[in-house]
């Protein structure tokens, strides 16, 4: 589990820094399949420990949803956190949800950057063009 959840992490961050968008979502693509491996270690804790998934209409998974970050204190950069359950079954729902959530943003990132990339071109092809650009300037 915890290797899933650095790794979901660490792809999305490395992703970020690279040239190519087309390396970019194939990073995103392995940091969601990191995700989604840990969303099924929660559900196996939670059916190992006869414990319930909630349904995604459940209030309870409606208020994990409705958390959002906000800056408690501006000058020292605090943000807010969602308070951590003492319940085993609430806390691994919330961490469940919390990685559902995760693969959600991650597949409209992904389409976001293939709408770009099919609209743009990519790295090489940006490359590419300069290069052609050079060449045929310094022909005449």
């Amino acid at each position: 589990m915890t290797q899933a959840a650095r790794s979901g992490k660490q792809n999305i961050a490395e992703g970020y820094t690279l040239e190519s968008t087309e390396s970019y979502i194939k990073m995103l693509g392995v940091s969601k399949g990191s995700f989604k491996e840990l969303s099924l270690d929660y559900e196996d804790y939670l059916r190992q420990h006869g414990l319930l998934i909630w349904n995604k209409d459940d209030p309870k998974i409606k208020a994990i949803r409705a958390f959002r970050a906000i800056w408690v204190d501006l000058d020292k950069t605090i943000p807010n956190t969602p308070k951590s359950p003492d319940s085993p079954l609430e806390f691994a729902n919330m961490l469940l949800t919390f990685c559902q959530m995760e693969t959600y943003l991650l597949t409209n990132q992904i389409k976001s950057l293939e709408d770009k990339f099919i609209k743009e071109g990519g790295f090489r092809e940006k490359l590419f063009k300069k290069r052609m650009e050079f060449k045929n300037k310094n022909k005449q």
